[in-house]
């Protein structure tokens, strides 16, 4: 049995899940460097092609469109700039409605703000984790109501316009469900495929599976550029929006005339250099979280209080961030009592973000009752997934796991 050494800070010391790993930790997740990166940025800072233009920009977006099956993207400066942009280009207005997945990182809910929209949280499934479809059904045909050619909430009275679900952790959600009813009640399907590039709802990638899609290359996602995003669309009136849009909405750029209030939103070619030489490794990184996922599966299967992540039988997972359930009364401990013992350890884990129908920072919101949202933020915890971790690092959280439950 693996026993637990001694503690190296106090608990009221939790280190937050971005802060660097402690000397001799295990990061939660960190980028992988492996490929020709260093030779692209070279050969930008050689030539001086380093701001928003420059040949990698195009390359990289012509890659990234190729990848996801797409005729279009455009690469901007954050994927939370990518949704925004993704928000106008499908002619969201002020007090319009936005139908937005509940379990997710706050940035989808924090766009349809900025363009004066209101977020109306959808509860997750317990399954898979990802937008309930029948959720989303209940809610279009409960609460709303066609007046006026469009369909508006009937407590609100305001339009709803679009539908965004998150692929959250690597699975992407019930695209073909969501679709089918977005499509009956003549809503925009905006993906949010941040976290989740590389995987495949029915055969085909995420960000081929609504109207619009939008990816973020940050510095814990699958590829990164450091930071970054790509808007990607098969509608080329929306594609031609949404270069106009990032890009200050210049109509004449010698006389610098603008039609319209745009934003600086490009991504730059050093970013795109690096982004490139990334997505040349995408199916080897794509492998190695797999691979990451089925050890973690492998080790905690029979123990009891864990839930290991479900793959559904229509999709391929990429396995983003490994996450698991918790049940204090099957494991004997809470997932955030572990989280406690493996930064003890200097092992990074981290809880899921608080529910968005929760925050405070969108209290103004239509009020939601998520009750599978709440559950699992409760009881879920990811694991240190880095595409480079190492048998053996990931060898010691899995002792530590397993330890923690037989000494609970």
């Amino acid at each position: 049995m693996t026993t637990l050494s001694r503690p190296t800070v106090a608990v009221g010391e939790l280190r937050a899940p971005g802060a660097p790993a402690p000397a001799g930790g295990i990061p939660l997740c960190v980028p992988e460097i492996r490929g020709n990166e260093w030779q692209y940025v070279h050969e930008c800072l050689d030539t001086g092609w380093v701001s928003s233009v420059g040949a990698y920009v195009n390359r990289f977006e012509r890659m990234l469109a190729e990848t996801v099956g797409t005729s279009h993207a455009v690469a901007t400066a954050s994927g939370t700039a990518a949704l925004h942009t993704a928000l106008l280009v499908a002619g969201v207005e002020p007090d319009d409605e936005v139908l937005v997945s509940t379990l997710t990182f706050i940035a989808p809910a924090n766009a349809v703000r900025y363009v004066g929209a209101w977020p109306v949280f959808m509860d997750a499934e317990p399954r898979y984790w990802q937008m309930d479809p029948q959720y989303v059904v209940d809610f279009l045909r409960r609460h709303c109501r066609r007046s006026g050619g469009v369909w508006r909430q009937r407590a609100t009275g305001r339009r709803v316009r679009a539908l965004l679900p998150v692929h959250v952790l690597g699975h992407p959600a019930d695209m073909s469900s969501l679709v089918d009813v977005a499509r009956e009640h003549e809503l925009v399907v905006i993906e949010d495929a941040s976290e989740s590039l590389g995987a495949s709802c029915h055969g085909m990638p995420v960000g081929k599976l609504g109207d619009i899609a939008c990816f973020s290359f940050n510095g814990n996602k699958l590829l990164t550029t450091g930071g970054g995003g790509m808007l990607v669309t098969d509608d080329p009136a929306y594609a031609a929006r949404a270069r106009y849009l990032t890009t200050q909405a210049k109509d004449d750029p010698i006389e610098y005339v603008h039609g319209a209030v745009g934003y600086n939103y490009r991504l730059t070619n050093v970013q795109a250099a690096i982004g490139v030489a990334q997505l040349e490794q995408l199916d080897r990184y794509v492998e190695a979280k797999r691979r990451i996922a089925d050890r973690y599966a492998d080790a905690f299967d029979g123990i009891p209080g864990l839930c290991q992540m479900a793959e559904a039988p229509w999709a391929r997972a990429t396995f983003w961030m490994y996450t698991m359930l918790v049940n204090p009364v099957g494991f004997g401990r809470s997932s955030r009592d572990l989280l406690k013992l493996l930064d003890l350890q200097r092992i990074q884990a981290r809880p899921l973000w608080q529910p968005l129908h929760r925050s405070p920072a969108h209290a103004g919101s239509p009020l939601a009752d998520c009750p599978v949202a709440d559950e699992l933020y409760e009881a879920a915890l990811s694991l240190p997934c880095s595409v480079g971790l190492s048998e053996a690092d990931q060898q010691r959280v899995i002792a530590v796991v397993r330890a923690a439950a037989v000494d609970g």
